[in-house]
């Protein structure tokens, strides 16, 4: 009996010394690491490299051809077809158990509008999506989507795709030009019938790094993701974006190189918060300003920062089609202290609503040095009406700016800024329990007033603000007894 008992203990530790994990893919991100690096360029077919970006859309996976469809699971894949701008395939594998095979490429699994698509051979995919019953049990919506480079897109219930998030940012914004690592292959573990996640193994890869990553995906009203990441570089960088988030501003009730265009506010997220150590909570408005701006938020283990669409009125926007106002917000929490670094905003000016012109990502202070092995975790959730968060503190909903001056005197060298705030903390105070607080870096400041706001049901910071110089960092705080009632507004002046 013991030598059966025996016998099965050993097979049992066979099966699971042979499973796939995580580590086999940060085995195979080090060995790869070592070794030169080679873009791997696949040859397309002519009707397929220069086919356009809207004949391209038009090609849709058939759901019944699916590999996990019809088998009670609580996830399906489906996957991208090349052509266009996607024209580098990627590997794709699926985990069963204790066994790893391809997703084998099928061309009659697609279809182009209402025609069958051209019957290529052994192409490979552009990427995969997944579905799941987000919304109703009756329809499996679409998840996740993993296309182009390191990009990949999320939802949680009653959203529409908006802002994207990346495995990792090189150099960017930097003169010299940006280095865009790709996922340059996946490892899918299949659901089980009563799985409530989905485990995703990712391979990146570019001249100067590879990564391993880990994505435990949890969809939901909230849909989360816990992302484990091990960084191998290849050649010393300057510059490295842990957890870098894209998303698109045109413009706003704050933009004041307006579009002739008959929407009031057109934008995939409208601001940047941030919480840093101290625990104070940051909001700065997005902006598409005719310069270049680059935001840096010097912090030791920020606690968390996003990208919000902060503003859901679909008055605000009047677009049925583009729905902006059902737009995600993504909030990046580490799980292992980030250590000393910056959160910096990019923002490119931009005159299409189709270009992404922001990114917000946390830079190490430390550069990234060849042979190190560099290890980060942390939580994305992608929310739209339940926060991953609670700061307790009044929001900021909206920035507004003008000519300063009272009383109907105008002073042009003045600029007059209107910051609305509103919370559930704010009810029980007076105005005259509330002071605001303003500050700036480079300037005058004057006619600091706070105001009740009938149409929020909160308050609002009236101030004018003349800079001495091109430049200068404004901050606003509603407060009382000196204790920060609202999050901070942090904005940044350029002439």
């Amino acid at each position: 009996m013991k030598y059966l008992i025996s016998f099965c203990f050993c097979l049992l530790f066979s099966v699971n010394a042979f499973a796939f994990s995580f580590d086999d893919v940060v085995i195979e991100a080090e060995n790869l690491s070592k070794s030169e690096y080679k873009k791997v360029v696949k040859e397309l077919p002519e009707n397929l490299k220069n086919m356009d970006y809207d004949a391209h859309r038009l090609i849709r996976y058939i759901r019944e051809k699916g590999p996990w469809y019809n088998q009670k699971l609580p996830f399906e894949v489906q996957f991208f077809h090349l052509g266009s701008l996607f024209k580098n395939s990627v590997e794709i594998m699926e985990v069963d158990g204790d066994k790893v095979n391809p997703f084998v490429y099928n061309s009659l699994a697609f279809k182009q509008g209402d025609n069958d698509l051209y019957p290529f051979s052994d192409l490979g995919y552009a990427g995969f999506r997944i579905h799941n019953p987000l919304n109703t049990n009756d329809y499996f919506d679409e998840l996740i989507s993993f296309l182009g480079a390191s990009y990949f897109r999320a939802l949680g219930k009653s959203q529409k795709y908006g802002l994207s998030a990346r495995g990792l940012a090189v150099d960017t914004a930097v003169m010299s030009g940006e280095e865009f690592p790709e996922f340059i292959k996946f490892w899918l573990v299949k659901p089980v019938k009563d799985s409530k996640s989905l485990i995703i193994y990712a391979l990146l890869d570019s001249p100067r790094i590879t990564g391993a990553y880990a994505f435990d995906i949890k969809p939901g009203d909230t849909t989360s993701m816990n992302v484990k990441v091990k960084l191998f570089p290849r050649d010393k960088i300057e510059k490295v974006g842990i957890a870098p988030l894209t998303s698109m501003f045109l413009f706003g009730e704050n933009t004041k190189n307006r579009f002739f265009d008959y929407r009031m506010e057109v934008h995939d997220s409208d601001g940047i918060l941030i919480k840093n150590s101290s625990g104070e909570w940051l909001w700065r408005p997005l902006d598409n300003n005719l310069k270049l701006r680059v935001s840096d938020f010097s912090d030791v283990d920020v606690k968390g920062f996003g990208l919000l669409q902060r503003d859901v009125n679909p008055n605000n926007y009047m677009d049925f089609e583009a729905f902006y106002h059902e737009r995600p917000s993504v909030w990046v929490e580490p799980v292992k202290p980030f250590g000393e670094g910056v959160v910096e905003l990019v923002e490119i000016p931009s005159d299409k609503e189709i270009h992404d012109n922001i990114v917000a990502m946390f830079i190490p202070k430390d550069k990234l040095q060849p042979g190190q092995k560099y290890e980060f975790e942390y939580n994305l959730y992608w929310f739209k009406n339940s926060k991953p968060f609670n700061s307790n503190l009044a929001e900021v909903v909206a920035t507004y700016s003008g000519v300063g001056g009272v009383s109907g005197v105008e002073e042009k060298d003045f600029t007059k800024f209107v910051i609305d705030f509103k919370g559930d903390n704010l009810k029980n105070l007076k105005i005259d329990d509330l002071k605001a607080d303003v500050s700036v870096s480079n300037g005058e400041v004057k006619n600091v007033v706070v105001i009740y706001n009938p149409l929020t049901k909160g308050y609002r910071i009236i101030f004018d603000f003349k800079c001495k110089d091109s430049v200068s960092e404004l901050r606003a705080v509603l407060k009382k007894d000196g204790i920060n009632q609202s999050e901070v507004w942090s904005y940044q002046w350029l002439k």
